[in-house]
């Protein structure tokens, strides 16, 4: 896939695991062929069918991703929040039912009457020993153990001895080795992700009645904001929390532009009231023109020695991010000198580097924006002498500059130093000219 992207994640409806799939797939439907192939690769018998299907609700139109069984010439689907399953104890539980998903350990095989329990190892080694390309068989497994630590801190045991209780087989592999298919197929991505819908209420699970959000989901989204929009019923699932923990994903899409490239919307089964419920994909560009802003951030500090300033400056100068810093004096009220500093940073890196600045000074608050900038093409070029000469395509022809770091020394003379400069600067130019 082409280009780097930034991918937002719109968890309206809330996000499951098929949710995930179908809002990607929403939004690169030319990816189904390889999901359906890595889902026989990672061991899933050939009469598990997996579709992506567009779907309406009336109100927006998207895509569903329905995985079902074939067993005695009969199917068996996901449990439909329209055709709930409470005859069947252990086939569903309550809060897959209502969110149309598909999160429970004990999915009952109607075909041969009993409960199908998943070991986290025995998932393991399946996945270890499949054909799966090494990076989603990582991916996948990483999304696994994801869900194997939240089930091994609120159940008390070691995570190799994990039976999950919220995780399906067949289904729930689908959708994690699905997931994790698409996030490697967009690539070397960001995400993002908004506020999540709380849910209120109660699930009726295999371990008894659990507070929505489960206790799992609550351990997997730690750090993550939410907000209660007023509606009931479980609004991120166990498998949801932990693709989102996966992908670690920042707060919002920064300040700088992006280009909106492509969107997708992911049904999950269940009916909200009044709305709409989806997971939407919003997938932006790293558009080249982000390369050509740049984030200025400016504060000024009265009661920083020089030499405390000195040293923090040098610190938040030698960030990654960090392009430049610039300190400057200034008049501040009642006649008080004080450094006025400005730092040039990538503009993505503006929430990180500002935090950096009130690390390292006394300063209690700070300005940010971006602002476009220019650049001339540039290149260094080392002559015979050792010494770097920075050239610069202008308009009006090349120019060059000697690193001043390179042409003195202990005893040398103003003149003489400038005399080095001017050679060096012109075998630079001589060479550059001689490439071209």
């Amino acid at each position: 896939m082409a280009g780097p992207m930034h991918i937002h994640l719109d968890a309206l409806g809330g996000i499951a695991g098929d949710m995930f799939v179908a809002a990607m797939l929403d939004a690169w439907p030319d990816l189904t062929a390889m999901v359906q192939q890595n889902l026989r690769l990672a061991g899933l018998e050939d009469d598990v069918q997996a579709v992506v299907h567009p779907h309406d609700d009336g109100v927006l139109t998207g895509s569903r991703f329905d995985v079902t069984k074939m067993g005695s010439g009969q199917a068996t689907a996901r449990p439909h929040a329209d055709h709930p399953a409470h005859g069947h104890a252990h086939e569903r539980d309550d809060h897959d039912e209502q969110h149309g998903q598909h999160h429970h350990e004990h999915v009952q095989d109607k075909h041969r009457g009993h409960h199908q329990h998943t070991h986290w190892r025995a998932l393991r080694a399946t996945l270890e020993a499949s054909s799966l390309d090494e990076a989603v068989k990582r991916a996948a497994i990483a999304i696994f153990h994801e869900l194997a630590l939240a089930e091994a801190a609120v159940h008390g045991r070691p995570v190799d001895d994990v039976t999950f209780h919220e995780v399906g087989n067949w289904d729930s592999i689908a959708d994690i080795v699905a997931a994790a298919t698409l996030i490697d197929a967009v690539g070397e991505a960001s995400w993002s992700v908004g506020s999540l819908p709380l849910g209120r209420g109660w699930v009726e699970t295999d371990h008894g009645r659990l507070p929505v959000p489960a206790p799992a989901t609550t351990l997997l989204l730690r750090g993550f904001a939410f907000h209660d929009d007023g509606r009931a019923g479980e609004r991120i699932t166990p498998t949801g929390a932990a693709i989102l923990r996966y992908l670690s994903p920042s707060s919002g899409i920064g300040p700088s532009p992006h280009v909106l490239d492509r969107t997708g919307i992911g049904f999950g089964t269940r009916r909200l009231r009044d709305m709409s419920n989806v997971l939407r994909i919003l997938a932006f560009t790293d558009e080249e023109a982000a390369q050509e802003r740049i984030g200025v951030i400016q504060f000024e500090i009265d009661d920083q020695t020089g030499e405390e300033l000195a040293v923090a400056l040098d610190q938040i100068r030698a960030a990654e991010s960090v392009i430049d810093v610039i300190q400057s004096p200034v008049v501040g009220k009642k006649g008080r000198m004080m450094a006025s500093v400005q730092v040039l940073t990538r503009p993505d890196a503006i929430e990180a580097v500002s935090a950096l600045c009130f690390r390292q000074t006394t300063t209690l608050g700070l300005r940010s924006r971006t602002e476009a900038r220019t650049i001339l093409p540039r290149q260094a070029v080392t002559t015979d002498d050792g010494i770097r000469v920075k050239l610069a395509d202008r308009p009006g022809g090349p120019t060059a500059k000697a690193e001043i770091g390179d042409v003195q020394a202990l005893h040398q003379s103003h003149k003489a130093r400038a005399e080095l400069r001017r050679c060096a600067e012109a075998e630079a130019l001589e060479k550059s000219h001689d490439h071209h």
